[in-house]
């Protein structure tokens, strides 16, 4: 499957055929949900995928996973990859798989480079910054670590509007995902130091940082913490609204993907809901059945769409 993939979207060099991938291998590693959605757009498309997420893992791990390593060692490996990345998109090519096949998309799809520094500037975020006071500060997060994801997918999505038009539906995707990630993982996060959940938010339904450490280490979350997480269900999924007019935006083979990893990650929030919101208690999935269920009839879609004529290029409007 990898190689008719390759072959649909042109890849013909060797070493960046082996780029790709080993993108795709880290894609279906990680990214339970995401690949699963991945494989509902046609072959020509899901390399570019794959490298796009595969990018934004890697860094993720050095922040996250970075063993011994120290925040400095961390920065430092961030601006390595900058590096890495500026010189790859100046040469054409790089001697890192990642970066070589990024670079590769990049071109290929015509992707703002500069919603690559925007990543990697929220990444550094994570090395000094442990709390958010608002969702004002949180939004400047949510830009480089979430929004910008969405907005590198657009134009290998494509579109049948003036992309400029899907572009805040495409943000407010990658935040509704993100925000999704920071309710499922608030124990998560807090053993790593970090809390995303909007501080003043909290702090109305009188939690703290302690309060959520307190829940952590009694394995439970009390009745203020789980009335504060319903509060934080009720705002997410007011954005995933807001991302939703988007998909109908896409074209038409695009869809079923994009339709398919809403509604799953939406899904995350029905689950920590039915937990009775306690976020300490279990880490909230959605079953395999469920998701491979959805994605059955998602796949069905495409078939009918594909049985009717409909090609990939059909609709385009021009990247600007």
């Amino acid at each position: 499957m990898t190689r008719r993939e390759l072959d649909a979207a042109g890849i013909t060099d060797p070493g960046l055929r082996r780029a790709y991938t080993a993108c795709r291998a880290l894609n279906a590693r990680h990214g339970r949900t995401y690949f699963l959605a991945t494989r509902l757009l046609t072959p020509a498309q899901r390399p570019a995928v794959h490298a796009l997420y595969a990018f934004a893992r890697y860094v993720d791990n050095l922040v996250d996973e970075p063993g011994t390593a120290t925040p400095d060692d961390v920065e430092a490996h961030i601006d390595t990859t900058e590096h890495a990345l500026r010189l790859g998109l100046s040469e054409g090519a790089s001697g890192h798989p990642v970066i070589a096949a990024l670079v590769d998309t990049i071109d290929r799809h015509a992707i703002d480079p500069g919603l690559f520094a925007a990543f990697l500037r929220s990444m550094r975020m994570d090395l000094v910054l442990r709390d958010y006071p608002d969702r004002a500060a949180l939004a400047t997060y949510i830009h480089g670590s979430a929004e910008v994801i969405g907005l590198q997918m657009l134009p290998v999505l494509g579109t049948i509007a003036d992309p400029a038009d899907a572009a805040p539906a495409a943000a407010s995707l990658g935040a509704a995902f993100q925000l999704t990630n920071f309710i499922r993982d608030v124990a998560e996060d807090l053993d790593r130091g970090r809390v995303y959940l909007p501080a003043d938010e909290l702090a109305a339904f009188a939690v703290d940082r302690d309060r959520l450490a307190w829940c952590r280490r009694a394995g439970r979350a009390d009745h203020a913490v789980r009335r504060a997480i319903a509060d934080q269900i009720a705002r997410t999924r007011a954005v995933y609204a807001q991302a939703r007019p988007g998909i109908a935006m896409l074209a038409p083979l695009s869809r079923p993907c994009v339709e398919t990893a809403l509604i799953l990650y939406s899904e995350i929030l029905d689950r920590v809901a039915a937990m009775d919101h306690d976020v300490f208690a279990a880490r909230a999935t959605v079953p395999t059945r469920r998701r491979a269920g959805v994605a059955a009839r998602a796949l069905a879609r495409v078939a009918r769409l594909r049985a009717a004529g409909v090609r990939q290029a059909e609709g385009f409007a021009p990247v600007r």
